[in-house]
């Protein structure tokens, strides 16, 4: 019996597309990333559906727009019915199986009004974002949140503590012994108090071997979803990886005192926000990035380490492999810290895809400069797997064409992003009403335009411009490019997937076969000739 088919989808959290070896970093270790490049196909322009985890992630797993699935921000539950990678698996049998984040909240109050016991097999699919959850950890577990397994591995290795994540794994000690808090910026240059192979990054990768390796018994395929916590804060690392950068490997900041001056008021308010004043420090800059390599690096390492442990299990044939993250990290660039809005530090993603098949050798290693979304990955699972991508559902495109060299005639010609800021102290600078609290990004591949309801657009013009310095949202030499984008933005926002319930196939065979008459509603027909006359034609199409 040939051996099943399986993905092993490896998200990483808040990695940047420019911070790994193939992407061109001078100074970063990623030899076994690198090497993965090397074996599929890496995407330059790929983009995500919102520069924040939450709604990011909700993307990736419905494969639809932030406008469509309605989660908006991080916590806001993703709605019950909301079709889901999961589902679509399901349906032609293959498990969709997590270890590690998902960030996502589940609609408890739907599921009560509907009846779904939360601890049932439906309930914790719906809980679970479509997913079987072999081990989830959604990566911040401050004191008084629900405890992880992870504090329980800790204090079987002998790390006691009311909060063993916090205390130890992402703490650091004073010579004296006392902790420094990792959470605190300060604090980013000092290593974890644990050794690397006790923390988070080397435990999930354990955790995915340990669910690859169970699975074999029964033979059915899978999607693994292998979702890691890091590099995303608290920015803390253990060592050798706490050391392994210093303050000379950090790249210059990329940003220009204009664009403080009259800067657009949405931008000039996420400047001003905390974590950006910080950030913007080049003593914070000096002391969190070399560790945020480091993080990476760690990841790197266990990419060798997973490689490996699909070699010696006879699985790099048959699985698809993909290697991903749900945002960027300004990291003091253009003033900011976090994520948030749409510059390549933020809304620009790393996205390697591994296709095993024959069909893909002639694409290994190449660059594939092609506008991609992050909503593409759900279709092209399907696609892989062998079923039929429900294109009334789902609003990305299936990648297969393009990993096997080809880029169909019609492939699209810009994408989209969405970003909601009504829950963020933004609004209130702003004194924006809630449902006006709205960003939309639409990239062509040269041109940045960017919605801001209430406010003028920003844009910014990457061939001349590629570091994004320059907002020329009032340079009237562009109303031509703006308009152009508001009437494909436009164009967009009044043609979602919405047909959730019935299929494409089942609205076209509605008209083109007459069904309403057939099914003798005979409105607006003159008399029984009319009637013979329209009946003949069937008969007539039904012989051809």
């Amino acid at each position: 019996m040939p051996r099943a088919k399986n993905v092993i989808w490896i998200m990483c959290d808040q990695l940047r597309h420019d911070y790994l070896g193939c992407t061109g970093h001078p100074a970063l270790k990623t030899p076994n990333i690198d090497a993965m490049a090397k074996r599929g196909v890496r995407f330059s322009n790929a983009y995500v559906q919102s520069p924040i985890c939450g709604p990011s992630r909700m993307s990736f797993y419905t494969g639809r727009y932030m406008r469509s699935h309605g989660s908006h921000w991080n916590g806001w539950p993703l709605r019950v019915g909301e079709p889901t990678l999961g589902d679509h698996l399901k349906k032609i049998g293959v498990r969709n199986v997590l270890v590690g984040k998902t960030h996502m909240a589940p609609d408890l109050e739907g599921m009560k009004m509907l009846g779904i016991p939360p601890d049932t097999i439906i309930g914790v699919h719906v809980v679970q974002c479509g997913f079987e959850p072999y081990e989830r950890d959604d990566g911040l577990h401050p004191t008084g949140r629900p405890r992880p397994r992870y504090d329980a591995y800790l204090r079987e290795h002998g790390y006691e503590a009311e909060n063993p994540w916090e205390h130890w794994a992402n703490s650091g000690a004073d010579a004296d012994g006392s902790l420094q808090n990792g959470w605190l910026l300060v604090h980013a240059d000092k290593a974890a108090r644990i050794p690397d192979e006790h923390s988070e990054t080397p435990y999930m990768t354990r955790r995915a071997m340990d669910f690859i390796a169970e699975s074999e018994a029964d033979g059915q395929p899978w999607c693994l979803h292998l979702s890691y916590i890091k590099p995303h804060w608290p920015y803390i690392a253990p060592e050798p990886y706490a050391s392994m950068y210093c303050a000379a490997d950090v790249l210059p900041a990329v940003r220009s005192p204009s664009e403080r001056q009259n800067a657009h008021p949405v931008f000039a308010a996420y400047m001003d926000m905390r974590y950006s004043r910080n950030m913007a420090r080049d003593e914070a800059r000096a002391k969190v990035i070399p560790t945020y390599m480091g993080l990476i690096t760690q990841i790197d390492d266990q990419m060798g380490v997973l490689m490996d442990f699909l070699a010696k299990h006879d699985l790099l044939d048959t699985t698809m492999i993909v290697f991903t993250s749900d945002h960027g990290d300004y990291l003091g660039d253009h003033w900011m810290g976090e994520k948030d809005l749409f510059h390549d530090a933020s809304a620009k993603i790393p996205l390697i895809v591994i296709d095993p098949s024959p069909e893909a050798d002639a694409a290994r290693g190449t660059v594939c400069d092609a506008l991609v979304e992050a909503i593409d990955l759900a279709p092209t699972f399907v696609d892989y797997f062998g079923g039929k991508p429900p294109g009334h559902i789902l609003e990305g495109r299936s990648l297969m064409p393009l990993l096997r060299g080809k880029t169909p005639a019609d492939w699209r010609k810009v994408v989209f992003s969405e970003y909601d800021y009504a829950m963020q102290d933004v609004r209130l600078m702003l004194n924006q009403p809630i449902e006006r609290c709205r960003l939309f990004m639409v990239f062509d591949g040269r041109w940045k335009y960017i919605h801001a309801s209430g406010f003028r657009p920003m844009l910014y013009d990457l061939a001349s411009d590629p570091q994004e310095l320059v907002d020329r949202g009032e340079d009237a030499s562009c109303a031509e490019v703006i308009a152009q984008l508001q009437a494909a933005l436009f164009d967009w926002a009044l043609h979602p997937n919405d047909h959730i319930t019935t299929s494409r196939e089942k609205i076209a065979a509605y008209a083109d076969n007459q069904l309403q008459v057939k099914g003798g509603v005979l409105i607006g027909i003159w008399d029984e000739a009319e009637l013979a006359a329209i009946r003949k034609k069937f008969e007539q199409r039904a012989s051809q």
